[in-house]
């Protein structure tokens, strides 16, 4: 991922000289539990440890342009600094051994950065929620005027999205902490599963169940969707706030800092650049699935189809993803609401929103629901074209007067009552995880 998109954290995990340190790191845990079998002699992995191996990944590159194989030029330079004790590391195992237990690692360890702001996301959401659970606003379907909610409920909507969201990256984490210490095949044909079992132990780590030279990458395809998810939920709520700010709509906007520019040649422009951006990056996000996904079928007991793909889209997705979540935070603390604007433009549509309410009325008096719905949509239709107000157009027509006296029709008009389970939703929102 560009630096421009990269939070520091994220960036250095992804880096050559923490990969190769990872890779260190499963090796001694593997010496370790050998040593337990005596397969290596004992205290070998305390002696290199002791060694405090400084990697250079320089080094590494410079040998692979020999080897050109990554880890066996990793094992070489490990043997030029540490001298004859390193001999006893790798042994029994394959390259890919160290590679996806790596991975997994890796992996667990971003999605550890990427739940704590998910965290930090969610606090952010809850507050607003509960901030504006009694401010109303229209509700819109197909962009269109529907009935009354409240901004509180709009933004209960994104907080239950984020925290479903939540619970998947907790499950993808749990899925993808799986490596494998198993030999070329995964049949430990010179290992053995308690060696596996020990070494990954150590780790924090779960034993694949069937291993092939690989970590089945099904996993890894889960994985990636969770992140796409997470950054499907930030991309409705950037579409929301983009709309909000429409000039024509104007009900919340995107925090205007002191000195900040909204247009090289407008300069009365304040545009919804977070919003826009993070947009974006949620298509760079979604669209790392599909590769994920090819990666699964893998030939036989492996091929390395998947290690370029995985190279790019393991640090880009978890690195843009992070990033969206702390711009998503930031805009969510910062967001200004109007609910003067909020209330006007609930208003603009002069109570056509109670529409339903009437009908419902007009069942309950013995109509036919498609006749009431008929008589209500025709002086719906007249107060659209600006032939007199909704409920006063409601109390003229012969068919609904009829029925309902004009004390019971202003009844059907009562915001208070749209509006009365709203404080609960939010608080269903507040309370799920």
């Amino acid at each position: 991922m560009i630096p421009r998109y990269s939070p520091p954290d994220l960036t250095a995990l992804w880096s050559p000289a923490a990969r190769y340190a990872t890779w260190l790191e499963v090796e001694l845990a593997a010496c370790d539990a050998m040593e337990t079998e005596g397969l290596v002699p004992a205290g070998t992995a305390a002696t290199l440890r002791a060694k405090d191996v400084k990697i250079d990944p320089e080094r590494i590159d410079a040998i692979e342009q020999t080897t050109k194989h990554d880890v066996i030029a990793f094992l070489t330079h490990v043997e030029e600094i540490a001298g004859a004790e390193a001999r006893w590391l790798h042994r029994g195992m394959t390259s890919s051994d160290v590679l996806d237990t790596s991975l997994a690692l890796q992996l667990v360890r971003a999605t550890d950065r990427l739940l704590s702001r998910t965290d930090a996301l969610v606090i952010a959401l809850a507050r607003r929620a509960d901030e504006h659970r009694a401010t109303p606003m229209i509700g819109r379907s197909h962009g269109i005027h529907a009935e009354p909610i409240t901004f509180g409920v709009a933004i209960a909507g994104h907080l239950a999205e984020v925290k479903r969201g939540r619970a998947r990256l907790r499950a993808a984490r749990a899925e993808i902490a799986v490596g494998k210490i198993a030999g070329a095949v995964g049949t430990y044909a010179h290992l053995s599963p308690a060696i596996e079992a020990r070494a990954l132990g150590a780790l924090g780590l779960a034993a694949e169940t069937v291993s092939t030279q690989v970590v089945a990458r099904d996993r890894h395809a889960a994985f990636f969707a969770a992140l796409a998810l997470v950054a499907a939920g930030i991309e409705r709520l950037a579409t929301n706030v983009r709309h909000w700010q429409r000039t024509e709509v104007a009900e919340a906007e995107e925090r205007f800092t002191k000195g900040q520019k909204g247009s090289s040649a407008m300069p009365h422009k304040r545009n919804p650049i977070v919003s826009e951006n993070l947009c974006g990056l949620a298509r760079v996000v979604r669209a790392m699935v599909a590769p994920a996904l090819e990666d699964v079928a893998l030939w036989h007991e492996r091929d390395i189809s998947h290690s370029s793909v995985e190279r790019i889209i393991a640090p880009d997705a978890t690195i843009a993803l992070g990033y969206m979540l702390d711009r998503a935070t930031a805009l969510v603390d910062g967001l200004v609401v109007y609910p003067d604007r909020l209330r006007r433009n609930l208003d603009r549509t002069g109570e056509l929103f109670f529409s339903e309410a009437v009908m419902l009325e007009l069942v309950a008096r013995g109509r036919p629901r498609q006749k009431a719905y008929e008589a209500v949509q025709r002086c719906a239709m007249k107060a659209l074209g600006g032939e007199g107000s909704f409920q006063g157009l409601l109390g003229e027509d012969a068919e609904i007067a009829g029925l309902i006296t004009k004390d019971d029709l202003a009844r059907c008009f009562d915001l208070d009552h749209a509006l009365r389970h709203a404080g609960g939703i939010v608080d269903r929102a507040l309370a799920a995880d």
